[in-house]
């Protein structure tokens, strides 16, 4: 099993080139494949959740196997179920655990002949693609965004078009709105209509020159790290993101000024996108209270951010945490006892931390083959001094280049 030990800086000063939003590249990855264009988007991210999607997309097998990539899996279920021909897709272990019912079952009432190969609810799939009618259906949307997201990039290809009502409290609702925000780029015609239904109208998708931004959600570790540094004139310049993103975790952003980050943006020539320059500015909450519904993905950094500072939490909007590469609440709660810190979950989707303690054992951080377990913990070295990370190659699912990233702003990583 690989180890990384990592030792922190006693001063931070970096300069991060960030990489290309997955979210966005796999949403344009599928839209040009829709639109019949051989160009591919520009910045392409290299994260593993892209590598399978291009994969698929390049080679169309019989057999798909898209690993550990939740998005993947999503979104590729749908577009194969309008595109000509016969596929079984699949993925791994954790994959085959990971519900997809609520997806199958909206497909089908469009038209979709979908099988499944296992247990039902579950991949993997037998998909046989063909021309769907589409129209009017609800779907749960308390559970996963990429549901919706996945119905919503097929739409302008159903024979009606369609216009899908949204039952229950909206998760991750952000992705949902870049979803239609890619769709727009590419000429479609998809709104929200009512405050619970979204329109698509049926038509063709256009090929376009598109170029991918940079990943709010990458950033969000260079935040932390921000944060957890006791380097009073720490200062980092992160690039390639756009002000004003559509990108649900560029919330990133304001729950940093929580903690005294403050957030300057740097503007270059008219041919390159801004930085954002990041310092400490303030002292932080003693306190925080958060719901983290529209941006998930953040939660597991400001709870490893809050557990290190001693900042008592109470952070709600987590259900879809169980659901993803690993189950994330218990991996928190596992995990971070590890260094003393016992915090305790509700209802599964919400968890608190009061102040409770147990004696710190400072044993390697375990991942369970999740890259946001791995970016998380690894910023507690800066807190003390270095920490131990088994299985750190997770990280390659979206941003391949962390470590180097850290060796880069000073971290010693061995």
């Amino acid at each position: 099993m690989l180890q990384y030990t990592i030792k922190a800086p006693s001063r931070l000063r970096a300069n991060i080139a960030l990489p290309p939003s997955k979210s966005i590249s796999n949403r344009a990855l599928i839209l040009q494949a829709l639109s019949g264009s051989a160009a591919f988007p520009e910045n392409i991210s290299e994260c593993d959740d892209t590598k399978v999607m291009l994969r698929a997309l390049e080679l169309m097998p019989r057999v798909i196997d898209v690993g550990a990539g939740g998005t993947a899996m999503r979104f590729l279920t749908a577009y194969l179920s309008v595109t000509p021909g016969e596929h079984i897709i699949t993925g791994s272990q954790r994959m085959l655990h990971r519900p997809i019912g609520t997806l199958v079952d909206a497909l089908r009432r469009l038209g979709a002949d979908i099988e499944y190969q296992g247990e039902a609810g579950y991949p993997p799939l037998a998909i046989r693609g063909k021309s769907l009618r589409g129209g009017h259906i609800d779907i749960p949307s308390d559970v996963s965004s990429q549901y919706i997201s996945a119905l919503l990039m097929i739409a302008p290809t159903l024979k009606e078009g369609l216009e899908l009502r949204l039952v229950g409290n909206v998760a991750s609702r952000p992705y949902i709105d870049l979803t239609l925000h890619v769709m727009h780029d590419y000429g479609a015609k998809a709104n929200w209509t009512d405050v619970d239904t979204i329109t698509v109208s049926p038509g063709r998708y256009k090929p376009c020159r598109y170029r991918i931004e940079s990943d709010w959600s990458a950033a969000s570790y260079w935040y932390e790290m921000l944060i957890l540094s006791n380097d009073e004139e720490a200062v980092m310049s992160l690039g390639g993101l756009r002000d004003g993103s559509r990108q649900g975790d560029s919330m990133v952003r304001y729950i940093a000024s929580l903690f005294g980050i403050r957030t300057i943006i740097e503007r270059g020539d008219c041919n390159d996108s801004p930085h954002m320059v990041i310092t400490k500015a303030l002292r932080p909450v003693q306190r925080l209270e958060y719901n983290f519904t529209n941006c998930p993905d953040l939660a597991q950094t400001f709870i490893v951010a809050c557990a290190a500072l001693g900042i008592p939490f109470d952070f709600t909007g987590l259900g879809s945490l169980k659901i993803k590469e690993t189950d994330r609440i218990e991996a928190m709660k596992t995990e971070l006892r590890k260094i003393g810190v016992v915090i305790r979950d509700h209802e599964d989707r919400e968890l608190i931390w009061e102040g409770g303690h147990c004696d710190a054992t400072w044993e390697p951080f375990d991942t369970y083959n999740d890259h946001r377990m791995a970016m998380a913990l690894a910023p507690l070295a800066l807190i003390h001094g270095e920490v131990k990370i088994n299985n750190p190659q997770v990280v390659s699912k979206s941003y391949p280049q962390y470590w180097d990233h850290l060796r880069q702003s000073g971290f010693i990583v061995e």
